[in-house]
């Protein structure tokens, strides 16, 4: 393993870690079920981009799952209209 020419002052090491510190994610509401979603991406709750329907997130669920998350939603497309 190569060995350092010349060891690097504390300074130079900390301006380098400077860059190193986790960024706070901007998060923004879904506006049709109102859950938290990183910006530029589609919603993991209903599938919906940009007031469009983009994944289908019934489409792997049982038919009683199906039944029980529609219900979810609805529930949750309430609570959204009723906050604005």
């Amino acid at each position: 393993m190569p060995i350092p020419r010349q060891r690097h002052t504390k300074s130079r090491r900390n301006r380098r870690r400077s860059h190193l510190a986790l960024k706070v994610l901007s998060l923004s509401k879904c506006p049709k079920c109102g859950s938290p979603v990183l910006p530029h991406q589609a919603c993991k709750n209903c599938g919906t981009y940009q007031g469009r329907q983009v994944i289908d997130v019934m489409k792997k669920l049982t038919k009683r799952e199906q039944k029980k998350r529609a219900k979810e939603l609805a529930e949750q497309e309430e609570k959204a209209k009723e906050s604005k």
